[in-house]
């Protein structure tokens, strides 16, 4: 059995997340493909101190899920099924080239850029500078604008 078209979104809680997650879901929709979410958890920067560092991830994890359950119900709305959600710890560009890595359903990844005047987003940027995203296994990017409307999604999907 061929493996369904997953279009993988980076859930940051963002609005450019959601801009993305809306246009994976009316893709995955129109291709008869699913839809994953991977959201990371930064944790280099946690200084190890009086379980303040437990603490500080705890309440990280706790953020990553929040946002992936509200970006797992706009897709669920789309799409009619349950995104598959995804939690891993480290480095954002790293656990991305990992993740495409191990599943190899994975077909597109699709990035929100941030709004204008935000510059475009650490992942949009490492990927404009000639890849950094991928190991072995490069997939095809869709860079959603940020600020692109339901409508204009809707138009092109």
């Amino acid at each position: 059995m061929p493996h369904t078209r997953k279009f993988l979104v980076i859930g940051d809680g963002s609005e450019e997340s959601r801009a993305a997650a809306y246009y994976a879901a009316r893709r995955a929709k129109s291709t008869d493909g699913s839809v994953s979410v991977l959201a990371v958890i930064e944790t280099e920067s946690v200084e190890p101190w009086l379980g303040v560092a437990d603490a500080m991830r705890e309440e990280a994890y706790e953020a990553a899920e929040a946002a992936l359950e509200s970006l797992a119900e706009d897709i669920e709305g789309v799409t009619g099924s349950r995104p598959q959600l995804i939690v891993r710890e480290g480095e954002a560009i790293a656990s991305l080239r990992k993740l495409i890595e191990e599943d190899e359903g994975i077909a597109i990844l699709v990035l929100g850029a941030a709004r204008s005047g935000d510059g475009p987003g650490p992942l949009v940027t490492a990927l404009s500078r000639g890849g950094g995203l991928f190991g072995e296994r490069a997939i095809p990017v869709t860079v959603v604008p940020g600020d692109l409307s339901r409508e204009a999604i809707d138009a092109l999907s």
